[in-house]
């Protein structure tokens, strides 16, 4: 995968590829609002459809997500605004590092999140158990220790009010 948005089909719109478990999950457009050769940072309308309800923050038409990928690092930090620009707090999800694939960004979600309400109490692990049942540990242990240990980090500095650093330009 290239390093570079050269390859982007038009300038300030690229495409988000989720892919889970070797399959894609979702793609959607996104604005670019900055590429410093290690974090992408994009801008997209919440892309699900209708309303997810996850009983700790719903999702739904009108939100607005600026997305931070990084190519080194094993997570995804996601800052969720509903359609009036109110904060309702930061989604992360543990993936792979990301790459550049045919003008895409491509994204490997690795089933760990961490859901940050934007009071910054109340910090949830997410998807343990779809993590455990996924069998990276026996198919990928150096892949299923680096997103466990994305989460601690996540989590740590989540707790220690910290995270909006990692996405502070």
């Amino acid at each position: 995968m290239s390093a570079s948005w050269a390859d982007a089909p038009s300038a300030g719109t690229v495409g988000v590829r989720l892919v889970k478990h070797g399959r894609t999950k979702i793609t959607y457009p996104a604005h670019l609002l900055a590429d410093d050769g290690e974090r992408v940072t994009v801008r997209a309308p919440w892309a699900g459809e209708g309303v997810r309800d996850f009983g700790f923050v719903r999702f739904e038409p009108g939100d607005v997500l600026t997305e931070h990928f990084w190519r080194s690092r094993w997570y995804a930090v996601k800052e969720v605004r509903d359609a009036a620009g109110a904060l309702k707090g930061w989604y992360c999800d543990v993936t792979r590092p990301a790459g550049l694939a045919d003008g895409v960004l491509v994204v490997e979600d690795l089933d760990l999140d961490l859901w940050v309400p934007a009071d910054g109490g109340g910090v949830l692990r997410l998807d343990e158990d779809e993590f455990a049942a996924s069998g990276l540990e026996r198919s990928d242990p150096v892949a299923a220790a680096a997103a466990s240990a994305a989460l601690d980090a996540l989590e740590e500095r989540a707790r220690a009010g910290r995270l909006t650093e990692l996405t502070a330009r």
